[in-house]
């Protein structure tokens, strides 16, 4: 993404209309090859100023809760999916209007709202999620089959249940991975879970598909999606949300202050613990453009947040040339999994938001101020 830093305001995100299509073509792509549906994961990529352009590709959004199924209804205005782990009586007062599918965390939660759902007065589609005891995600944080998982019903569970009114199953298993790993994902799925399929209506296969990756094996997953529909008449639904935005957006930042304890260090206005969570959750190290890994170019320094976090380090990278204050460094792949994390600790200002149209014009959509920070608490 070829722009000028200094035409936004520091720090920004600033997500790129181009990029973001050039990911939808791929993802369409499967929808015209296979006939499954795919879906906007909001819980991964909500900015909401880029539906008119999503709604061109997809077929609608999946929710995690009551504001995002909103979100979904009122800025997308397409179908709406909701998973949770657990709804509350007010969750469902709130979901039965906004959603067309109501997916259960478990057997007891689908059997205590089901009459409800059925009285709506609309068609809500109702599924339940399974956990089929299998995962190929190497960190445990974002493992949903770990020891112990909240998440999903593990078929021991299904045996003798009434499971009338159930239209479909659910399972979400990936993070961040290719087609084979479905592959052998929906193996042990079927394995364990078709004997359901005859009463059902869809399979949802979840999200964790970065199907816009460029070495991701598009033609794998298609081969995958219409070898189960050949064998199982059922609606096929994906979900993922950060191959929708992957690599379409930056964050950029600017050096506040440069001290020195054994290695330089450059402050930023910006931090890893508010703005990009991920950095230390995952953990990662984010790109920067022009800058290279400790040692590969002449000036190193450590990468520190503005809050009193102890560790909001982004991490160490190398210059060609000694940062000044006031420079404008320029992370890499920061649409997804920012925005919708990002908090005010510390009151740290929230970056704004700006959108690259497709001719290059940029328009800054948001900025965010004391207002902001104060409406959040009472």
């Amino acid at each position: 993404m070829n722009f000028d830093p200094a035409t936004v305001p520091s720090p920004c995100y600033l997500v790129d209309e181009a990029r973001l299509r050039r990911n939808l073509a791929v993802i369409r792509s499967v929808i015209d090859r296979t006939g499954c549906k795919i879906l906007l994961a909001l819980k991964g990529f909500a900015m909401w100023r880029t539906f008119p352009v999503v709604r061109e590709y997809l077929h609608g959004v999946t929710a995690s809760a009551v504001n995002e199924a909103r979100l979904g209804r009122e800025e997308f205005g397409a179908e709406v999916h909701a998973y949770a782990p657990a709804y509350s009586e007010q969750d469902i007062t709130e979901l039965l209007p906004l959603v067309d599918h109501l997916v259960f965390n478990s057997v007891g939660q689908f059997h205590r709202y089901r009459d409800r759902v059925r009285a709506a007065g609309r068609s809500i589609s109702m599924g339940l999620r399974v956990n089929p005891e299998y995962s190929e995600v190497a960190v445990e944080l974002y493992n949903p089959c770990r020891k112990r998982s909240r998440l999903g019903v593990r078929l021991a569970e299904l045996e003798g249940q009434d499971l009338d009114g159930l239209d479909g199953l659910h399972f979400h298993t990936l993070c961040e991975q290719n087609s084979d790993t479905l592959e052998r994902t929906l193996g042990v799925v079927v394995d364990k879970f078709s004997r359901f399929f005859p009463r059902l209506k869809w399979v949802n296969f979840g999200g964790g598909h970065h199907i816009s990756r460029p070495d991701y094996d598009v033609d794998r997953l298609c081969r995958t999606i219409d070898a189960f529909k050949q064998r199982f008449p059922l609606e096929v639904y994906l979900e993922p949300g950060e191959a929708i935005a992957l690599n379409s957006g930056v964050l950029v930042a600017s050096v506040l202050d440069l001290v020195e304890n054994e290695v330089p260090i450059a402050i930023l206005d910006t931090s890893a613990t508010a703005h990009m969570p991920d950095v230390l959750e995952m953990p990662y190290r984010p790109e920067i453009v022009g800058a290279g890994k400790p040692g590969e170019k002449p000036h190193t320094y450590l990468l520190g947040g503005l809050t009193c976090l102890a560790g909001d380090d982004i991490g160490q990278y190398s210059f060609d040339q000694p940062l000044q204050i006031g420079d404008r460094l320029v992370f890499l792949d920061m649409a997804h999994y920012t925005m919708v994390k990002n908090s005010t600790f510390n009151g740290v200002r929230l970056p704004a938001i700006a959108f690259r149209r497709a001719d290059g014009e940029i328009e800054v959509v948001r900025e965010f101020g004391y207002e902001d920070f104060r409406n959040r608490l009472s």
